[in-house]
């Protein structure tokens, strides 16, 4: 065997910093250096897996895989997430981890809207998925995501609740869309909002008829119709650090050590849904616009990962 010579160069001092200590020191070490701890570039986003329907030990292999910009999609063909749901979908962004329920159930529609039903999201972040949260009533975090998410529905049309009207004034859907973190670490909105589409491509309502006799409800569970999409919508989310610096998909310890947080939400047309921004480091138009750009192209590649898993699993129900 040949011998080999092991040659040990100096790491520079700022990359000493102690991470725990100093952690914003450390990710400025990083940052200077147009990259980051976890050996991303400033605006890529973290690898991106999506399961869609239900579960089976069957489901198999990854079906494509492509690089680009905002990182690796993989794509997991499963049947499925829940299988006593009407939709599901589970979502890994890095290590953040969401998984999306949808229950369809029968309800009376409201005097003020009587031709359209509901829908009504809900994100629980449980102690399971971070030390940071505690056992209880949804924290602070939690209710501003399920509203962040009750918004982006309500602005974006991505179903229109006129789809969900059974009779007129006396029967519609209401669809509960649960949304459950099992992996905290940073950037939920985005894989919320993912899982959320997934799940609501994958959902399938039985069919429901009014018996004319008793006016009674009757529903037909082997005859399922699929949902109307009218919007693709998808998030990017980014943070700021020192005021200046611009990075995508922020870790959970990006988000604490930035200065703001800005969530920008398109749809196939390139249109803009919504922009979320809690407060934080004023942006100047220049850097809004580029937040919404990489938002666009986000939007054209969380799509095509959404339609060919669904078309994956529909091959192979």
């Amino acid at each position: 065997a040949s011998d080999v010579s092991v040659l040990w160069l100096p790491l520079p001092r700022s990359l000493l910093t102690c991470r725990t200590a100093e952690p914003l020191e450390y990710h400025r070490s990083f940052l200077k250096e147009n990259c980051r701890p976890d050996g991303r570039e400033l605006t890529e986003f973290r690898t991106t897996t999506l399961n869609i329907g239900e579960t089976s030990p069957q489901c198999v292999s990854v079906c494509e895989v492509s690089v680009t910009y905002i990182g690796f999609f993989i794509l997991f063909p499963c049947l499925g997430s829940i299988s006593t749901a009407d939709g599901s979908a589970l979502v890994k962004l890095g290590n953040t981890t969401i998984i999306c329920g949808i229950k369809a159930e029968l309800a009376n529609p409201t005097v003020e809207a009587p031709g359209k039903g509901y829908i009504v999201p809900n994100v629980d972040l449980p102690p399971l998925c971070s030390s940071r949260f505690r056992p209880g009533p949804p924290g602070e975090e939690a209710q501003a995501a399920s509203q962040f998410i009750a918004d982006v529905i309500e602005s974006s049309e991505v179903i229109k609740t006129e789809d969900l009207s059974i009779d007129r004034g006396k029967l519609c859907w209401v669809l509960y869309c649960d949304l459950m973190c099992l992996d905290y670490d940073g950037n939920i909105l985005d894989a919320c909002v993912i899982a959320l589409l997934a799940a609501l491509k994958n959902t399938r309502l039985p069919e429901v008829t009014i018996n004319k006799e008793t006016s009674a409800p009757e529903v037909n569970l082997e005859k399922r119709r699929e949902l109307q999409i009218h919007k693709h919508l998808v998030s990017a989310s980014f943070c700021i650090f020192d005021d200046s610096i611009l990075i995508a998909d922020p870790t959970a310890e990006e988000e604490t050590l930035s200065t703001a947080h800005l969530t920008v939400v398109t749809d196939e047309d390139d249109r803009l849904c919504s922009v979320h921004k809690p407060g934080g480091t004023s942006l100047s138009g220049e850097r809004l616009q580029e937040c919404i750009s990489r938002a666009t192209t986000r939007q054209r590649e969380i799509q095509k990962l959404i339609d060919k898993v669904a078309h994956s699993v529909k091959k192979a129900q």
